[in-house]
């Protein structure tokens, strides 16, 4: 198996055909990034850390961000994140953004198409998160109780030996 120590724009728009994605490659302010969609999410794949040589990657990032019209409910992006891994969700001015970054040096094409497959299947379930959690939260409005935040789970301290 070759291990892959670092990406490139080409390199991941193949990766991303490969897979069946239709792939545009946008540069904006000399900044290059791959613009696709899965299921009708469109969504960006913004490269990271500059490898050893131009042009080349050693992460990325796959990235959503879905215009957010009206007030988010309460605790939205914290329930996410405090139950699901391998992707953050954030609110940046008026848009929600999930991201999943995805770290490339000493990794197989495997790894990479498995991420993607990741990528995909959260996307499908950010879409239904949003829908089941606004529904729930409506439902408790309308009955004048506030949706669940999450709690601060207590840490414990190692102990000193």
């Amino acid at each position: 198996m070759t291990l892959i120590d670092s990406v490139t724009t080409d390199s991941l728009t193949d990766l991303l055909q490969g897979a069946g994605y239709r792939v545009n490659q946008t540069e904006q302010n000399g900044i290059v990034q791959l613009l696709s969609a899965s299921q009708g999410i469109g969504y960006a794949v913004r490269f990271g850390n500059p490898g050893s040589e131009a042009g080349h990657y050693v992460d990325f990032t796959y990235s959503c961000a879905l215009r957010v019209q009206g007030e988010l409910p309460a605790g939205l992006a914290e329930l996410w994140n405090a139950s699901r891994r391998f992707a953050r969700l954030s609110l940046q001015g008026e848009f929600l953004l999930m991201e999943m970054d995805v770290v490339v040096a000493g990794v197989g094409e495997t790894h990479l198409r498995s991420q993607l497959e990741l990528w995909d299947r959260l996307l499908q379930e950010f879409i239904v998160y949003l829908r089941e959690y606004s529904q729930q939260a409506a439902q408790l409005q309308a009955r004048g109780e506030q949706p669940p935040v999450p709690e601060q789970q207590p840490r414990e301290e190692a102990a000193s030996l």
